[in-house]
């Protein structure tokens, strides 16, 4: 039974790793440490593609020996397909799971806390997916929770409250994880051994070369995703995540070195707001 309190992610996946070789699979592909990761517990991850570009963002579970990512913008079969070219003759195994269903609550987890799992699959996994200025929980399972349009979009927009991109198809492989700032996420390791993108994200890192940074505007109704960001008559930046209705908020990635003057998007002056700090896992 699924609490009152929750309304389906319809647009969240879920991903399933397994076999005995998930986990040596999943630290060769993604970008944040896998090693890490004791059972029970989660972590925010991406792929990225050879140049370093984001091609998906993730929450990373490990139960047992098994790792299930839960997708928030990416179908799972979609990059179940992409991933399986690289698994070659591992032992693993990358299936969709439409059996377990994503719900959200916008209030505190019952048991789950930081990177700690609560649950199991059969009766329902809790995540803590939010912090103590936003609380949220995020349920993993076999129920089905309601369908509820508004509260939904109100869920997007406090990702990008809190820093979670969301990124639709028109933006993935366009953004490297400094200028997506995955680093509050702790999404990403310039430690570990090489994955895909991992030299270029390293040398970004070391060299100090990262020139551009997100910021959070509010946008008009109608700005989409892949809409320029001006100052002073120029086009400086884009919008890489959109959520909300009438008042849209905005991830725009934009220059650091960038001058006083208003932002403007679609010909109106913009409002910045700042990230709610402390979803890092």
């Amino acid at each position: 039974m699924i609490p009152a309190d929750f309304f389906a992610l319809e647009e969240h996946t879920v991903l399933a790793l397994d076999g005995p070789e998930a986990l040596v699979f999943a630290q060769a592909q993604f970008a944040n440490d896998v090693t890490a990761l004791s059972p029970g517990q989660w972590q925010w991850n991406a792929w990225l593609n050879a140049k370093g570009r984001v091609i998906a963002v993730f929450a990373l579970l490990r139960c047992g020996d098994a790792l299930r990512l839960v997708l928030p913008d990416h179908g799972a079969a979609e990059l179940g397909d992409a991933l399986r070219r690289f698994v070659f003759r591992r032992k693993v195994t990358v299936a969709p799971r439409p059996d377990l269903r994503v719900s959200g609550a916008f209030t505190s987890p019952a048991t789950a806390s930081g990177a700690r799992l609560a649950g199991d699959e059969a009766g329902g996994l809790e995540l803590d997916y939010g912090t103590s200025a936003l609380p949220r929980t995020l349920r993993i399972g076999p129920a089905t929770a309601p369908a509820d349009a508004a509260a939904r979009e109100a869920w997007a927009v406090a990702d990008l409250r809190l820093g979670l991109p969301r990124l639709p198809a028109s933006q993935r492989e366009q953004w490297t994880p400094q200028q997506l700032a995955l680093d509050r996420l702790h999404a990403y390791s310039v430690k570990k051994g090489c994955y895909p993108g991992q030299e270029i994200v390293a040398r970004t890192h070391f060299l100090g070369k990262a020139k551009r940074e997100p910021l959070l505007l509010h946008v008009p109704a109608g700005v989409d995703a892949g809409a320029e960001v001006q100052q002073s008559g120029r086009v400086i930046g884009q919008v890489a995540s959109v959520a909300g209705g009438g008042s849209r908020l905005a991830l725009a990635v934009l220059p650091l070195e960038r001058g006083d003057a208003p932002l403007e998007v679609a010909g109106v002056t913009t409002t910045v707001e700042s990230f709610v700090e402390g979803l890092g896992r």
